[in-house]
Protein backbone atom coordinates (compact mmCIF):
# COMPACT_ATOMS: atom_id res chain seq x y z
CA UNK A 1 0.00 0.00 0.00
CA UNK A 2 1.62 3.53 -0.68
CA UNK A 3 1.75 5.95 1.33
CA UNK A 4 -0.80 7.87 -0.41
CA UNK A 5 -3.61 5.35 0.13
CA UNK A 6 -3.05 5.49 3.60
CA UNK A 7 -6.28 7.53 5.58
CA UNK A 8 -6.62 8.25 9.01
CA UNK A 9 -8.05 6.86 11.59
CA UNK A 10 -11.30 7.14 12.99
CA UNK A 11 -9.78 8.47 16.14
CA UNK A 12 -7.50 11.03 14.44
CA UNK A 13 -10.98 12.05 12.49
CA UNK A 14 -12.47 12.51 15.94
CA UNK A 15 -9.50 14.32 17.64
CA UNK A 16 -9.35 16.66 14.54
CA UNK A 17 -13.20 17.84 14.71
CA UNK A 18 -12.71 18.07 18.72
CA UNK A 19 -10.30 20.67 17.58
CA UNK A 20 -11.82 22.15 15.13
CA UNK A 21 -15.03 22.73 17.67
CA UNK A 22 -13.34 24.22 20.26
CA UNK A 23 -11.02 26.45 18.18
CA UNK A 24 -14.47 27.73 17.19
CA UNK A 25 -16.06 28.84 20.58
CA UNK A 26 -12.76 29.91 21.34
CA UNK A 27 -12.51 32.11 18.84
CA UNK A 28 -16.36 33.09 19.01
CA UNK A 29 -16.07 33.82 23.12
CA UNK A 30 -12.93 36.06 22.72
CA UNK A 31 -14.55 38.28 19.60
CA UNK A 32 -17.91 38.37 20.95
CA UNK A 33 -17.40 38.38 24.50
CA UNK A 34 -19.03 41.66 25.13
CA UNK A 35 -22.39 39.69 24.31
CA UNK A 36 -21.64 36.89 26.66
CA UNK A 37 -22.57 34.04 24.58
CA UNK A 38 -24.73 30.81 26.06
CA UNK A 39 -24.39 27.88 25.32
CA UNK A 40 -26.71 26.98 23.44
CA UNK A 41 -25.81 29.95 20.70
CA UNK A 42 -21.74 28.03 20.95
CA UNK A 43 -24.15 24.98 19.95
CA UNK A 44 -25.44 26.36 17.06
CA UNK A 45 -22.63 27.45 15.76
CA UNK A 46 -20.70 24.75 15.77
CA UNK A 47 -23.64 22.27 15.05
CA UNK A 48 -22.74 20.19 18.24
CA UNK A 49 -25.25 19.28 21.00
CA UNK A 50 -25.08 21.51 24.24
CA UNK A 51 -24.18 18.46 26.26
CA UNK A 52 -21.49 17.17 24.24
CA UNK A 53 -19.81 20.33 23.58
CA UNK A 54 -19.96 21.57 27.16
CA UNK A 55 -17.79 18.21 27.82
CA UNK A 56 -16.14 18.53 25.21
CA UNK A 57 -14.77 21.98 25.61
CA UNK A 58 -14.12 21.09 28.89
CA UNK A 59 -12.00 18.30 28.12
CA UNK A 60 -9.98 19.71 25.62
CA UNK A 61 -9.73 23.61 27.35
CA UNK A 62 -9.59 22.40 30.80
CA UNK A 63 -12.78 24.51 32.02
CA UNK A 64 -16.17 25.22 30.84
CA UNK A 65 -17.05 27.17 27.99
CA UNK A 66 -19.02 29.19 30.63
CA UNK A 67 -15.71 29.65 32.81
CA UNK A 68 -14.05 30.57 30.00
CA UNK A 69 -15.97 33.60 29.29
CA UNK A 70 -16.04 34.60 32.90
CA UNK A 71 -12.62 34.48 32.67
CA UNK A 72 -12.09 36.90 29.07
CA UNK A 73 -14.57 39.28 30.68
CA UNK A 74 -12.65 39.56 33.95
CA UNK A 75 -9.64 39.91 32.43
CA UNK A 76 -11.32 43.49 30.82
CA UNK A 77 -13.03 44.10 33.73
CA UNK A 78 -9.50 44.49 35.35
CA UNK A 79 -8.66 46.28 32.43
CA UNK A 80 -11.18 48.98 32.77
CA UNK A 81 -10.90 49.34 36.32
CA UNK A 82 -7.73 49.68 36.25
CA UNK A 83 -7.95 52.70 34.09
CA UNK A 84 -10.59 54.42 36.22
CA UNK A 85 -13.73 53.73 34.60
CA UNK A 86 -16.30 53.66 37.39
CA UNK A 87 -17.78 50.56 38.40
CA UNK A 88 -21.23 50.69 36.95
CA UNK A 89 -19.85 52.24 33.31
CA UNK A 90 -17.30 49.30 33.53
CA UNK A 91 -20.48 46.75 34.09
CA UNK A 92 -22.22 47.89 31.41
CA UNK A 93 -19.39 48.19 29.26
CA UNK A 94 -19.01 44.08 29.58
CA UNK A 95 -22.29 43.57 28.41
CA UNK A 96 -23.43 42.44 32.10
CA UNK A 97 -26.67 43.90 33.58
CA UNK A 98 -25.42 45.58 36.32
CA UNK A 99 -22.29 45.76 39.12
CA UNK A 100 -23.49 42.85 40.94
CA UNK A 101 -22.67 40.30 38.14
CA UNK A 102 -19.36 42.02 38.00
CA UNK A 103 -18.80 40.72 42.20
CA UNK A 104 -20.86 37.47 41.04
CA UNK A 105 -17.35 36.28 39.22
CA UNK A 106 -16.12 35.80 42.78
CA UNK A 107 -19.12 34.88 45.09
CA UNK A 108 -22.36 33.26 44.05
CA UNK A 109 -24.73 33.35 46.72
CA UNK A 110 -28.30 32.16 47.74
CA UNK A 111 -30.78 32.95 51.08
CA UNK A 112 -32.39 30.26 52.70
CA UNK A 113 -36.27 30.70 53.34
CA UNK A 114 -37.12 33.57 55.56
CA UNK A 115 -39.10 30.64 58.00
CA UNK A 116 -35.46 29.14 58.54
CA UNK A 117 -34.72 32.50 59.99
CA UNK A 118 -38.14 33.28 62.00
CA UNK A 119 -37.46 29.42 63.13
CA UNK A 120 -34.11 30.54 65.16
CA UNK A 121 -32.38 28.17 62.80
CA UNK A 122 -34.51 25.15 63.47
CA UNK A 123 -33.38 22.18 61.42
CA UNK A 124 -30.27 23.09 59.92
CA UNK A 125 -26.52 21.77 61.23
CA UNK A 126 -24.12 24.34 61.19
CA UNK A 127 -20.30 23.37 61.25
CA UNK A 128 -17.64 25.42 62.80
CA UNK A 129 -13.95 26.07 63.12
CA UNK A 130 -11.44 29.00 63.91
CA UNK A 131 -9.03 29.24 61.40
CA UNK A 132 -5.54 31.81 61.65
CA UNK A 133 -6.06 35.25 59.29
CA UNK A 134 -4.75 38.69 58.61
CA UNK A 135 -7.12 40.25 61.27
CA UNK A 136 -7.32 37.90 64.11
CA UNK A 137 -9.00 34.61 64.85
CA UNK A 138 -11.92 34.25 62.41
CA UNK A 139 -14.90 31.90 63.34
CA UNK A 140 -15.85 29.88 60.12
CA UNK A 141 -19.65 28.86 60.26
CA UNK A 142 -20.88 26.71 56.82
CA UNK A 143 -23.38 24.48 56.34
CA UNK A 144 -22.98 21.73 53.49
CA UNK A 145 -24.91 24.57 51.16
CA UNK A 146 -21.96 26.65 51.72
CA UNK A 147 -20.09 29.69 54.03
CA UNK A 148 -22.91 31.07 56.11
CA UNK A 149 -20.86 33.02 59.00
CA UNK A 150 -17.78 34.68 59.71
CA UNK A 151 -16.74 36.31 62.74
CA UNK A 152 -13.59 37.38 64.85
CA UNK A 153 -12.08 36.52 68.20
CA UNK A 154 -9.06 38.40 69.82
CA UNK A 155 -6.33 37.63 71.62
CA UNK A 156 -6.67 37.20 75.52
CA UNK A 157 -6.90 40.04 77.75
CA UNK A 158 -6.95 42.25 74.31
CA UNK A 159 -9.54 45.09 74.06
CA UNK A 160 -11.36 46.93 70.81
CA UNK A 161 -13.20 49.11 69.76
CA UNK A 162 -16.67 47.42 69.83
CA UNK A 163 -20.08 47.80 67.98
CA UNK A 164 -20.08 51.47 68.79
CA UNK A 165 -18.05 54.45 68.70
CA UNK A 166 -16.21 54.40 71.96
CA UNK A 167 -17.78 51.16 73.45
CA UNK A 168 -14.94 48.75 74.17
CA UNK A 169 -15.37 45.28 73.93
CA UNK A 170 -13.18 41.86 74.20
CA UNK A 171 -14.30 39.29 71.19
CA UNK A 172 -12.94 36.05 72.99
CA UNK A 173 -13.47 33.04 71.04
CA UNK A 174 -16.58 32.21 73.47
CA UNK A 175 -17.74 35.55 73.36
CA UNK A 176 -17.99 35.21 69.40
CA UNK A 177 -19.50 32.14 69.31
CA UNK A 178 -22.18 33.29 71.23
CA UNK A 179 -23.04 36.06 69.41
CA UNK A 180 -23.12 34.03 65.99
CA UNK A 181 -25.31 31.38 67.66
CA UNK A 182 -27.47 34.14 68.95
CA UNK A 183 -28.95 34.86 65.45
CA UNK A 184 -29.69 31.40 65.17
CA UNK A 185 -30.34 29.98 68.55
CA UNK A 186 -32.06 26.60 67.23
CA UNK A 187 -30.09 25.15 64.77
CA UNK A 188 -27.63 22.74 65.50
CA UNK A 189 -23.96 23.60 66.07
CA UNK A 190 -20.96 21.19 64.91
CA UNK A 191 -17.31 22.01 65.60
CA UNK A 192 -15.61 20.67 62.85
CA UNK A 193 -12.43 22.69 61.96
CA UNK A 194 -11.81 19.89 58.88
CA UNK A 195 -15.09 21.08 57.51
CA UNK A 196 -14.78 24.71 57.52
CA UNK A 197 -10.68 25.12 56.73
CA UNK A 198 -11.23 25.02 52.89
CA UNK A 199 -13.25 28.11 53.22
CA UNK A 200 -10.78 29.79 55.36
CA UNK A 201 -8.11 28.59 53.39
CA UNK A 202 -10.21 30.36 49.91
CA UNK A 203 -11.01 33.43 52.16
CA UNK A 204 -8.17 34.83 53.29
CA UNK A 205 -5.59 33.60 50.00
CA UNK A 206 -5.95 36.43 47.03
CA UNK A 207 -4.54 34.36 44.61
CA UNK A 208 -7.47 32.03 45.09
CA UNK A 209 -10.16 34.26 44.28
CA UNK A 210 -10.58 33.05 40.65
CA UNK A 211 -13.84 33.25 38.75
CA UNK A 212 -14.31 30.27 38.03
CA UNK A 213 -14.35 28.62 41.35
CA UNK A 214 -16.42 31.44 43.29
CA UNK A 215 -17.12 31.33 47.00
CA UNK A 216 -20.78 29.96 47.72
CA UNK A 217 -22.15 31.83 49.93
CA UNK A 218 -25.92 31.62 52.27
CA UNK A 219 -27.54 34.56 53.83
CA UNK A 220 -30.03 33.87 56.52
CA UNK A 221 -31.70 36.41 57.34
CA UNK A 222 -35.10 38.80 57.11
CA UNK A 223 -36.22 39.77 53.54
CA UNK A 224 -34.80 43.51 54.33
CA UNK A 225 -31.66 42.26 55.86
CA UNK A 226 -30.58 39.58 52.51
CA UNK A 227 -31.06 42.70 50.00
CA UNK A 228 -29.01 45.51 52.20
CA UNK A 229 -26.27 42.29 52.22
CA UNK A 230 -26.41 42.07 48.59
CA UNK A 231 -26.27 45.45 48.58
CA UNK A 232 -22.74 45.31 50.14
CA UNK A 233 -22.00 42.45 47.50
CA UNK A 234 -21.79 45.40 44.87
CA UNK A 235 -19.52 47.77 46.47
CA UNK A 236 -15.80 46.76 44.74
CA UNK A 237 -12.16 45.91 45.98
CA UNK A 238 -10.81 48.80 47.07
CA UNK A 239 -13.65 51.27 47.44
CA UNK A 240 -16.16 52.26 50.07
CA UNK A 241 -20.08 53.52 50.25
CA UNK A 242 -22.44 54.95 52.99
CA UNK A 243 -25.15 54.07 54.53
CA UNK A 244 -27.22 56.50 52.92
CA UNK A 245 -26.13 55.36 49.73
CA UNK A 246 -26.92 51.48 49.90
CA UNK A 247 -30.35 53.05 51.37
CA UNK A 248 -30.96 55.26 48.05
CA UNK A 249 -29.52 51.47 46.00
CA UNK A 250 -32.65 49.70 47.84
CA UNK A 251 -34.96 52.44 46.80
CA UNK A 252 -35.37 53.55 50.56
CA UNK A 253 -33.48 57.09 50.78
CA UNK A 254 -35.13 57.37 54.04
CA UNK A 255 -34.34 53.95 55.55
CA UNK A 256 -30.30 54.74 56.33
CA UNK A 257 -30.52 54.08 59.89
CA UNK A 258 -32.37 50.78 58.98
CA UNK A 259 -29.76 50.22 56.44
CA UNK A 260 -27.22 50.79 59.44
CA UNK A 261 -28.69 48.16 61.44
CA UNK A 262 -28.60 45.39 58.59
CA UNK A 263 -24.96 45.92 57.86
CA UNK A 264 -24.28 45.80 61.73
CA UNK A 265 -26.05 42.23 61.82
CA UNK A 266 -24.39 40.96 58.51
CA UNK A 267 -23.19 37.30 59.43
CA UNK A 268 -20.78 37.19 57.20
CA UNK A 269 -17.73 39.21 57.83
CA UNK A 270 -15.62 40.41 55.33
CA UNK A 271 -16.83 38.27 52.44
CA UNK A 272 -19.92 40.26 52.69
CA UNK A 273 -17.64 43.95 52.78
CA UNK A 274 -19.48 45.37 55.48
CA UNK A 275 -16.19 47.16 56.46
CA UNK A 276 -16.44 49.15 53.30
CA UNK A 277 -19.34 51.32 54.69
CA UNK A 278 -18.42 54.52 56.05
CA UNK A 279 -20.50 57.80 57.81
CA UNK A 280 -21.99 60.44 55.32
CA UNK A 281 -18.88 62.63 55.79
CA UNK A 282 -16.66 59.61 55.16
CA UNK A 283 -15.57 59.08 58.82
CA UNK A 284 -14.58 56.03 59.88
CA UNK A 285 -17.33 54.49 61.81
CA UNK A 286 -18.39 51.65 64.74
CA UNK A 287 -17.54 48.25 63.17
CA UNK A 288 -19.34 45.51 64.79
CA UNK A 289 -15.94 43.61 65.49
CA UNK A 290 -14.23 47.04 66.23
CA UNK A 291 -12.59 49.72 64.19
CA UNK A 292 -9.02 48.28 64.94
CA UNK A 293 -10.09 45.41 62.57
CA UNK A 294 -12.10 47.79 59.98
CA UNK A 295 -8.83 49.96 59.72
CA UNK A 296 -6.64 46.94 58.92
CA UNK A 297 -9.02 45.52 56.52
CA UNK A 298 -9.39 48.59 54.42
CA UNK A 299 -5.83 48.95 54.45
CA UNK A 300 -4.48 45.42 53.22
CA UNK A 301 -7.33 45.80 50.61
CA UNK A 302 -5.94 48.71 49.26
CA UNK A 303 -2.36 47.36 49.41
CA UNK A 304 -4.17 44.54 47.41
CA UNK A 305 -5.59 46.68 44.64
CA UNK A 306 -2.08 48.48 44.86
CA UNK A 307 -0.27 45.15 44.20
CA UNK A 308 -2.56 44.68 41.42
CA UNK A 309 -2.57 48.05 39.47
Amino acid sequence: MLATDLKPSANLNAAHGDYETVRQVLEHITENWRDQPELDELSRLTGVEPTRLQKTFTRWAGLSPKAFLQAVTLDHAKRMLHDGMPILDASLELGLSGPGRLHDLFVTHEAMSPGVYKAGGEGITIHCGFHDSPFGEALIMATDRGLTGLAFADAEGAVTAGRHDGEKAQFTRARALADMRERWPKAKYVEDVAFTAPFAARIFDPARWRAQEPLKIVFIGTDFQIRVWEGLLKVPLGQATTYSSLAQDLGKPSAARAVGAAVGRNPISFVVPCHRVLGKSGRLTGYHWGLTRKRAMLGWEAGIVGTAA
